[in-house]
């Protein structure tokens, strides 16, 4: 089995749902190589996460942002860590309902998603700033 991993920091992203899978892919040339096996991404942040969805229509990129502010707002009540800004507690909670990490199966050299299926950044705050992805890709020799 080989193992390769490599830390992508991507560029500060506006506070939303980014695709992202042909930045991860494009960091990893080893990819090619692998006829099968598994990637593991995983995001070294509390207030952004890591997403597999629908990735041909920007609408559903749009939803999603809305309906995350919708069911986690800002500046409530009962919110107590409040010092890093209105956006920083909602930010957290929403990076615990989607999640730090993904693990993506790889076939023939390529993610093995989907037909409409890709990778997505949630930046959930508005001045996120660089995001630092852990990619470990797990595969037979080459």
């Amino acid at each position: 089995m080989h193992w390769t991993q490599r830390t992508l920091t991507l560029d500060p992203h506006p506070r939303g749902v980014h695709l992202i899978t042909d930045t991860v892919t494009g960091a990893l040339p080893e990819l090619e190589a692998c006829t099968q096996g598994m990637l593991h991404v995983f995001i070294q942040h509390t207030s952004a996460a890591l997403a597999l969805n629908e990735a041909a229509s920007p609408d559903v990129r749009g939803d999603l942002e809305r309906h995350l502010n919708h069911l986690v707002p800002e500046e409530q009540p009962y919110y107590q860590h409040t010092l890093e800004g209105p956006d920083d507690m909602p930010a957290h909670i929403k990076a615990v309902l989607i999640g730090p990490g993904l693990w993506l199966p790889v076939q023939d050299g390529a993610l093995a998603l989907g037909t409409w299926q890709g990778l997505y950044l949630c930046e959930h705050r508005n001045q996120g700033g660089p995001r630092t992805l852990m990619l470990t890709l797990m595969g037979p020799e080459a």
